[in-house]
């Protein structure tokens, strides 16, 4: 048995994902490029780009993992390009998308001969938090007049869109979709590819798939377009879990369990949405809340039932802990950083990384 902390990958369950992803291109013809924004654990690219078509960006160093990492398209897109990057940008992506006017004028020179899209922000999502609503008041998330981005329509040969948050409403989704060709058609006809991002989430149980597809494929003759679809949470929903242990228990009001993992280092949108981890089955009579072993007061994974009392020792599993975790995990107070394992598909648990003291000394100066 590994010894906790550790993120456990299942490639079963992954490959659920996968073939749903698979459906959608084959019935759609939308391509699919992995969000590395997301999740970006290499060690099972094996299995996903048979099932993808490639990997989207949101910075240098992402844009060259995909390259090196991810077979098919790398697709490049920033909020802001440096200087001292912009070259090894181009020279490691497919395509670059640049969030701004400004932005696609500056560099219009050096990215001549690329193929370059635009982020149009519609003004309008489906985020249900304001720190992540890409239609936020004065969002700085893309261009949104028409009449100033048909004055640089020769320079680009497609557009991003990413309004589609926590959207797992089909019918949500069209209605967006329907605004967007309302307010943006005369542009859309002038492209030849549209990506729609990423926040469908379009493998959830009991998804329309087959209308999906049909709207896909309608846009995309509509307009004449290729469109690209981002999965992250999509591609990789419910295929990690968290293994800890229990460290140890006490009561103060309520019953408490402290783990060998943290929220703040190891689920940090736990923390940053007010959210709690998911443990099933959640059930039984004796209840308690589940902390982290960092000193933050408020690293709390959530409060659970359970069929028996907890013990020191206790194996638990929080599920669903692919995406924004692998990425976001930090060193805070030193809590020693979850190994990254794999389930293979013939049953085997391989130990992939293991993070050592020196990991943690190396990161710091």
């Amino acid at each position: 048995m590994l010894k906790t902390p550790y993120y456990l990958i299942d490639k079963n369950l992954l490959l659920k994902n996968m073939e749903k992803i698979a459906y959608v291109r084959q019935h759609s013809g939308a391509k699919a490029l992995l969000a590395l924004k997301c999740f970006a654990t290499w060690s099972v690219f094996d299995l996903m780009e048979q099932y993808m078509d490639g990997t989207t960006s949101s910075s240098l160093f992402e844009v060259k993992l995909g390259r090196e990492k991810f077979s098919g398209e790398t697709h490049a897109y920033s909020v802001a390009y440096a200087d001292d990057e912009i070259a090894e940008v181009l020279a490691n992506s497919d395509k670059i998308i640049f969030n701004s006017i400004s932005q696609l004028q500056r560099f219009d020179q050096i990215s001549r001969n690329h193929v370059r899209g635009l982020r149009i922000n519609p003004g309008v999502s489906t985020s249900e938090f304001i720190l992540a609503d890409p239609a936020r008041p004065f969002s700085r998330l893309g261009e949104q007049d028409p009449s100033k981005i048909v004055q640089v329509i020769d320079q680009i040969s497609g557009f991003m869109f990413h309004n589609n948050c926590e959207n797992t409403s089909f019918e949500r989704f069209d209605a967006m979709l329907c605004g967007i060709e309302a307010r943006y058609g005369e542009l859309l006809s002038q492209v030849e590819w549209i990506s729609l991002g990423g926040g469908i989430h379009f493998t959830g149980e009991n998804y329309p798939l087959d209308a999906f597809c049909q709207r896909l494929k309608h846009f995309s003759e509509r307009w004449g377009v290729q469109v690209y679809l981002e999965p992250g949470e999509a591609a990789i929903t419910k295929s990690c879990t968290l293994e800890v242990t229990v460290l140890d228990t006490l009561f103060n009001g309520k019953n408490i369990a402290i783990v060998d993992s943290s929220i703040e280092a190891h689920l940090l949108d736990l923390l940053i949405y007010r959210e709690s981890a998911k443990l099933l089955p959640n059930t039984g009579e004796h209840e308690y809340m589940v902390c982290g072993k960092s000193c933050l007061a408020g690293d709390i994974f959530g409060e659970f039932k359970f069929e028996q009392p907890l013990q020191i020792g206790d194996r638990l599993s929080f599920q669903d802990t692919a995406g924004y975790t692998m990425v976001k995990k930090n060193w805070f107070n030193g809590v020693k950083m979850p190994a990254i394992a794999v389930k293979q598909l013939d049953g085997r648990i391989e130990l992939i990384k293991e993070f050592t003291y020196g990991d943690f000394v190396q990161g710091l100066s």
